[in-house]
Order: structure tokens, then sequence, then C-alpha cells
């Protein structure tokens, strides 16, 4: 079993894309335009579409599942303080922050901007598998 002392950060560079945007709204079945429609979304304070927050919660997950294979996630918060671009090049972040117990990490979880703003700034508790 990984010990919370042995976790170090994890950081990976991404770019999403608007054909990400669009996929992802029509998974999940959220098609607010603010998303999914550069043209509405150009005429917004936003002044163009901006990611699905829960396809940011999504990478950050995956990044934590390639890292750490069989972890599972307890718990999450999330804020989005600022908004996340499509074809802007951000750094996905877990930050081990201390152990809850044995085989339970808080790692805090963010995702970067070029500017150093957060699009997603939160953390989870996130549960190791026993050995085997």
């Amino acid at each position: 079993m990984t010990r919370a002392a042995e976790l170090p950060p994890v950081a990976e560079q991404r770019m999403f894309t608007q054909a990400e945007f669009d996929r992802f709204g029509t998974l999940s079945g959220d098609r607010n335009p603010i998303h999914v429609d550069p043209a509405f979304a150009a005429n917004t304070p936003f002044g163009a579409t901006v990611a699905h927050g829960m396809l940011l919660f999504s990478a950050l997950r995956a990044l934590a599942a390639r890292t750490w294979p069989g972890v599972a996630l307890r718990q999450q918060d999330l804020m989005f303080p600022a908004p996340t671009y499509a074809d802007e090049p951000v750094v996905l972040r877990l930050d081990p922050v201390a152990a809850e117990d044995g085989r339970s990490w808080r790692v805090t979880t963010r995702v970067v901007k070029p500017d150093g703003r957060l699009g997603v700034e939160g953390e989870c508790v996130l549960v190791f598998p026993e050995e085997r």
C-alpha cells in the first residue's frame, strides 16, 4: 500500500478543446450554450465558451486514477473561481496534504490557468486499496 508520506504532488499539462466540450455536453445532457455554442458564448461576460465544471473534475479524477491505480474517491469539494476556456493550456494538479488514516489521504485538486488563476480549486479524500 502507498503510505501518505510517500505521495508526491502530481501535475499534468492539458488543453481542452471545443470538441471535448461538445462531446461532454452530449454525454452528460448539459447542452447549456455557454459550453457548446461559441456564437452565444461570445455575447456573454465570459466572451467564449467555458468548460463544464464536471469535465474538469473528471480530468482531475482520471489523473488520480492513472497515478494511483485502484484509488477510490470518498469525498470531493469543488469551486470554480475562474472560467476555463477551449484551447487554453492549463495544468491539472493533485497535491497531497495529509494522511487521514492508514489508507486515506486528503489531496488538493486544482486546475491552474496560464496566468496563475484557478479554474478549479478543491480538496478530496482518496482511499487507497489494501495491500494484497
